[in-house]
């Protein structure tokens, strides 16, 4: 298993998912999205297994203005915002290979054991 957590030291949904897979004993690289964010093909592939682009936005993200912009924009245009504001994404982002879920999902991340 190949695990990274993508999120911010402020976000509970991090903390509670890299607590999962320390309590199971499973090596995980976290990544600071405030700092690093997703590269373009991480995000593709995250975007791809929530299912769309639409399902990796977090409404009540603190970064409103960023999150209505890239919500009202045309689909061409949302990725590259996405790309450029990370904080409006969902939190944590747990990509395992090519597998990703998006949100606190321990039911998912049982499966991956």
């Amino acid at each position: 298993m190949n695990i990274q957590i993508f999120g911010t030291k402020k976000s509970q949904d991090t903390k509670k998912a890299e607590r999962f897979f320390k309590e199971r004993g499973i090596k995980f690289q976290s990544v600071d999205l405030a700092a690093k964010g997703l590269s373009k093909r991480e995000l593709e592939s995250v975007i791809r297994a929530a299912g769309s682009l639409e399902a990796v936005l977090d409404e009540k993200t603190k970064e409103q203005d960023a999150y209505l912009l890239i919500k009202y924009l045309d689909d061409g245009a949302k990725f590259e915002k996405l790309l450029e504001n990370p904080l409006v994404l969902k939190q944590p982002i747990v990509r395992n290979g090519q597998q990703a879920t998006v949100g606190y999902q321990p039911e998912i991340w049982k499966k991956w054991e």
